[in-house]
């Protein structure tokens, strides 16, 4: 657990042992599932983690709510690495309201048989916490049809998913101010190469809808916390999705022993 702001709380998992990512992509640097608290009147919980690491994820969540309850669960992606642990959190905190587009609620009824209990949001929805607000914005395709992000106006603050995610790890630290980010630039653009590559249009359309907004936090569902460095990973998300070139030359190769 770590507190980011007087409202926000960091309460991922860090996976140091997985090989594969989804089985098929080589993180040496390991994974991080991303997740949220914001602390207000009421309480959202932004998206779960991967069931590896529930129990440690509700531990966090536990440090933080102290004796309070979680108000709202607000699922933004339901890739299981995000989603899988929405059953636990019903369980251990019945009164939850589960806070997710119509795609959203229809595939976790779908994956987990959970049908009541839930918020149903749209394009330009305000959630109401007390102090703060939770807009949320749809970005299908950033990169499952029910993708959205949800803008935290008084913290000017951006819950992003996956979009802005990296491959890696976080080791103790979480924001980019204090970490050494220099590792992660590469881990980015692989990370969109293999997860997001063929959907520049929608990522295009989700950057679009981003720009107006003066965001001083972008809170990923991997990788780190960006603060210092908004404005580089924006920029590296612009060029990737636009399929820029760069000088140099590709080798391509195949060979049934790897080499």
């Amino acid at each position: 657990m770590k507190k980011v702001t007087e409202s926000v709380f960091y309460v991922g998992v860090n996976d140091h042992n997985v090989d594969l990512f989804e089985g098929q992509y080589v993180v040496p640097k390991g994974m991080a599932y991303n997740s949220y608290i914001i602390m207000d009147e009421k309480i959202a919980v932004m998206d779960t983690v991967d069931a590896h690491f529930t129990h440690e994820w509700l531990d966090n969540v536990a440090e933080v709510l102290g004796s309070r309850k979680p108000d709202y669960l607000v699922v933004q992606h339901m890739e299981p690495d995000h989603s899988a642990s929405i059953a636990a959190v019903r369980q251990a905190y019945p009164a939850v309201r589960i806070v997710g587009n119509a795609k959203t609620l229809q595939m976790i009824e779908g994956y987990y048989g959970i049908a009541c209990g839930t918020v149903e949001v749209k394009e330009g929805d305000v959630l109401d916490l007390g102090g703060l607000t939770l807009a949320f914005c749809m970005i299908p395709m950033v990169h499952w049809p029910e993708t959205m992000a949800t803008w935290c106006a008084e913290e000017r603050t951006i819950f992003s998913g996956d979009a802005f995610g990296t491959f890696g790890a976080l080791n103790g630290d979480v924001t980019d101010e204090q970490l050494d980010v220099e590792p992660f630039w590469e881990e980015m653009r692989r990370y969109y190469a293999c997860i997001v590559g063929k959907y520049g249009q929608p990522v295009q359309r989700a950057l679009a809808k981003v720009a107006p907004l003066d965001i001083a936090m972008i809170c990923s569902t991997h990788g780190p916390v960006w603060r210092r460095e908004i404005a580089r990973v924006v920029e590296l998300y612009d060029k990737v999705s636009r399929y820029e070139g760069e000088p140099g030359a590709v080798i391509a190769y195949g060979s049934m022993y790897g080499n």
